[in-house]
């Protein structure tokens, strides 16, 4: 007599397969998942030490930059080191350029860092422009921005104040703080 074979017991070792493969599946899907997970965390702990090193190099450039300044001014001897303007300033004036490219400098470097939004940024230089040797300083450096590869940040911020200075010394009002809108962020 032959032996019947019964359907039930012929889909248990199909079922089984596909349960240990679904299994198996998950499995490899959650370890994927962990490691992706790890990888992005690296990742963005990576990021945050890259900025943290380039906001350390800017910081050290700009300590540099304004020992340079400060010997400068200190020293007239060297400030004709720095003298790369179109006319003859005198000693004084010399000093008071570089000055004025400390504190443009300082601005610069606090809106690269964060420190400040583009609009602080904006609202600093106005400022900064309503003393006449700054603006007399700005005229003078704009050979040097020419020089300077216009799809650089320094560029642009230049940019920017060349033309907020525009906007200043067309203006018919002397509520100098309500001229210019800052463009949006770069």
């Amino acid at each position: 007599m032959a032996t019947k074979t019964s359907t039930a017991g012929a889909l248990l070792p199909v079922a089984a397969a596909g349960l240990g493969f679904a299994a198996g599946a998950l499995t490899v899907l959650a370890v994927h998942r962990r490691t992706q997970d790890a990888f992005e965390a690296r990742l963005q702990s990576l990021e945050r030490s890259s900025d943290t090193r380039r906001q350390a190099n800017l910081a050290h450039q700009h300590r540099l930059h304004w020992e340079l300044l400060s010997k400068a001014m200190d020293n007239a001897d060297l400030a004709e080191v720095l003298d790369a303007y179109d006319d003859t300033v005198s000693a004084k004036r010399q000093r008071q350029y570089l000055y004025a490219n400390a504190m443009y400098t300082s601005m610069v470097f606090n809106y690269r860092l964060g420190n400040l939004s583009r609009e602080q940024f904006y609202g600093a230089v106005r400022g900064m422009l309503q003393n006449p040797i700054c603006r007399e300083y700005w005229h003078a450096t704009r050979n040097h921005r020419a020089s300077l590869d216009s799809t650089s940040e320094q560029a642009q911020l230049g940019a920017l104040v060349d033309d907020l200075l525009q906007q200043l010394e067309d203006a018919d009002i002397d509520e100098w703080w309500v001229i210019g809108e800052p463009p949006p962020d770069m």
